[in-house]
C-alpha cells in the first residue's frame, strides 16, 4: 500500500498526456515525476521545467526509482506494447483508451501485469458522468424489468482540422479505426450497462475521409445481447463542422429511457412504472480541443481513482479485464470491415 504522494510518469504528450499531467499536478495526493514524447517541449507545448522531460521512452523507464504510475498516452497502435514495458519494469499503468487494438496484444498486458502483481487501470471516463451513474443505478436495481431494444448513435465532426494536423490519426496501424478512437467510451457503456453482444452483422463507408484516413468514418452495427434483448449502433464523424450528438434510447419492458447531448450528457426521457428520476448534478463540460470536442472532462476522477486504489481505499473502476472486453467487442465488428 502507498501511504505518501502517488508519484507519476506519463509518455505521450499530445491533448490527453497534457490533460493527465494537469490532473496530476492539480491533485495533493499526487506528484508528476517525468514525462516523455519523441517531440520537443517547444513542439508539444510543455512548459513546465521541474519534471523531468524524456525523448526515449525506455531510457525514461530506466530513471523511474520510486515512480509509482506510468500513464500511457501515446497514439493506439503503441500502447500494448508501452504498458507492457511498465509493468516489466514493475509499475502500474494507466492506459488511455482504447487499451490495445486488439484482443491477443490486452491479454499480453493482463498477464504481464498478473505476473508483476500490478494494476492497469483503463480509461472510460463517460462512466464517471452523472448520467452514466444513474443509469447504472436504474439497470442494477432491474427498474426497466426485460430490456428489449437499445439504441447508440455518435454523430460526430472530425475533419481535415483533426486528421491533417497530426500523423497518426487516420492510420490503420496506429489509430486502428473510428470505434477504438472516437467511440470506445460509447462502447464501454454498452458494455459496462448491458452486458457481451454476439450475432453481430453490420456495414461501414468512408464518405467524407477518403483522402485522410485508412478506413470507415461511418457505420451502422446491428447485435443481440448475451444477456437478452437486441440493439444497433450508428456512427459518424462525418458531421459538418461541429458535433451533432452521442444518444442512447433504452426500450425495457417497465420504461423507457432516452440520454441525448453531445456526450451523453443530458436526460431527455425517463418514463418507468413506479419510478421518480431524482435531480441529477450537472455533468462535466467536454474535452475542448480548440477545433473540436471530445467526451466529457473527467479524467480528474481516473486519476482520483488510481491514487485511491493504490491506498488501498477503493477499487479500480475500469479495470483490464473490462478495457480488454472492449477491444474484444470492437474487434469482432471490425470482422464485418
Amino acid at each position: 500500500m502507498i501511504t505518501g504522494k502517488v508519484k507519476f510518469a506519463i509518455v505521450g504528450l499530445g491533448h490527453i498526456g497534457k490533460r493527465h499531467a494537469q490532473m496530476i499536478l492539480d491533485n495533493p495526493d499526487a506528484e508528476l515525476c517525468a514525462v516523455c514524447d519523441i517531440r520537443s517541449p517547444e513542439e508539444t507545448g510543455w512548459e513546465n521545467k521541474e519534471v523531468s522531460y524524456f525523448y526515449d521512452f525506455n531510457e525514461m523507464l530506466g530513471h523511474l526509482g520510486d515512480c509509482h504510475v506510468v500513464s500511457v498516452c501515446t497514439p493506439n497502435g503503441l500502447h500494448a506494447e508501452q504498458a507492457t514495458a511498465a509493468l516489466d519494469r514493475r509499475k502500474h499503468v494507466v492506459v488511455e483508451k482504447p487499451m490495445a487494438l486488439s484482443r491477443a496484444q490486452g491479454e499480453a498486458i493482463i498477464y504481464k501485469a498478473l505476473q508483476v502483481s500490478r494494476h492497469v487501470f483503463t480509461v472510460m471516463q463517460n462512466r464517471y458522468s452523472p448520467p452514466s451513474v444513474w443509469l447504472k443505478e436504474v439497470m442494477e436495481e432491474k427498474r426497466l424489468g426485460r430490456i428489449f431494444f437499445v439504441q447508440l448513435n455518435c454523430f460526430w465532426n472530425r475533419d481535415d482540422r483533426y486528421y491533417l494536423n497530426n500523423g497518426w490519426h487516420g492510420s490503420r496501424e496506429l489509430d486502428g479505426g473510428t470505434l477504438f478512437t472516437q467511440f470506445s467510451h460509447f462502447i464501454d457503456m454498452l458494455y459496462w450497462l448491458f452486458g457481451d453482444i454476439d450475432d453481430i452483422k453490420a456495414g461501414f463507408n468512408d464518405f467524407a475521409h477518403e483522402h485522410s484516413t485508412d478506413f470507415e468514418d461511418s457505420g451502422s452495427v446491428v447485435f443481440n445481447f448475451v444477456n437478452g434483448g437486441m440493439g444497433n449502433m450508428n456512427f459518424s464523424t462525418a458531421v459538418w463542422d461541429q458535433n451533432l450528438e452521442s444518444t442512447m434510447t433504452i426500450i425495457g419492458e417497465k420504461g423507457t429511457i432516452k440520454v441525448s447531448g453531445q456526450y451523453m450528457n443530458e436526460v431527455v426521457e425517463c418514463h418507468i412504472k413506479d419510478y421518480e428520476m431524482p435531480e441529477l448534478p450537472p455533468s462535466n463540460p467536454p474535452n475542448d480541443y480548440g477545433n473540436y470536442k471530445g467526451s466529457a472532462a473527467n479524467h480528474h476522477f481516473v486519476i482520483d481513482n488510481v491514487i485511491q486504489t493504490l491506498r488501498e481505499r477503493t477499487y479500480v473502476t475500469t479495470n483490464a479485464l473490462e478495457g480488454l472486453k472492449v477491444v474484444d467487442i470492437i474487434e469482432r465488428i471490425y470482422q464485418h470491415r
